[in-house]
């Protein structure tokens, strides 16, 4: 082979690895970044740990224990929102080994289409590892006056169309649960690409058990 050759190999070797670097970890990596990895596609999220550092350490804390690895997107609301983090395959509920933390809907990021936030009961302070991921602009769940919010501490930057896709399925009834996709889409894995990214920090506690975490469509 000659030389010349052999340098053009190389450089072409590097430049496939260095793209796939960059699939891997889209822009804005200064920000912690998680893979979701569905039945139905691959979503990465940046989360924004300045903003929401409570929302965010328990969010991760649950990644790195696997928490959500096979759960289902338990709730599909299409022009709504999908939600996920508390049941396996046959709605049987998976508890967190964590407490509840304190909501951060005051911290100025809205539920715009894409945005992740922490589901809970009617108690502010009582969400734990549930969580939903905006199908369109829902301000009706932002902080308002005295009224709390749905805590907003991430966004879907690469993979909305997994979302659009989760959000067509067909839904029925479940036992008391309303609006279960007919077939199960599990999350396989979530990881944290960008470790480096994140330092963690002490997510607070409260003492409310929630019974079933979930945010209210406004018709």
């Amino acid at each position: 082979m000659r030389p010349y050759a052999t340098i053009r190999k190389g450089v072409l070797a590097l430049l496939t690895s260095v793209i796939a670097i960059a699939t891997v970890i889209p822009a804005h990596a200064d920000n912690p970044q998680v893979e979701l990895v569905t039945e139905r596609g691959t979503m990465i999220v940046e989360l924004y740990a300045e903003r929401a550092p409570v929302s965010v350490a328990n969010f991760i804390s649950l990644v790195n224990n696997h928490h959500y690895d096979g759960l289902i997107f338990h709730r599909v609301i299409s022009g709504f929102m999908i939600q996920t983090g508390g049941f396996s395959f046959d709605m049987t509920p998976r508890e967190p080994d964590t407490d509840n933390i304190a909501n951060e809907s005051t911290n100025g990021l809205t539920n715009k289409r894409g945005t992740l936030a922490m589901a809970r009961t009617n108690d502010p302070n009582s969400a734990r590892a549930q969580f939903f991921i905006n199908h369109r602009n829902n301000s009706s769940l932002n902080m308002r006056g005295d009224r709390a919010g749905y805590a907003v501490f991430g966004k879907v930057v690469e993979g909305m169309r997994v979302v659009d896709a989760i959000a067509r399925v067909r839904t029925g009834n479940h036992g008391p649960y309303q609006n279960v996709p007919l077939e199960p889409i599990r999350i396989l894995t979530a990881k944290l690409l960008n470790p480096d990214a994140w330092t963690a920090t002490g997510t607070g506690d409260t003492t409310v058990e929630p019974s079933f975490e979930r945010p209210i469509p406004i018709r």
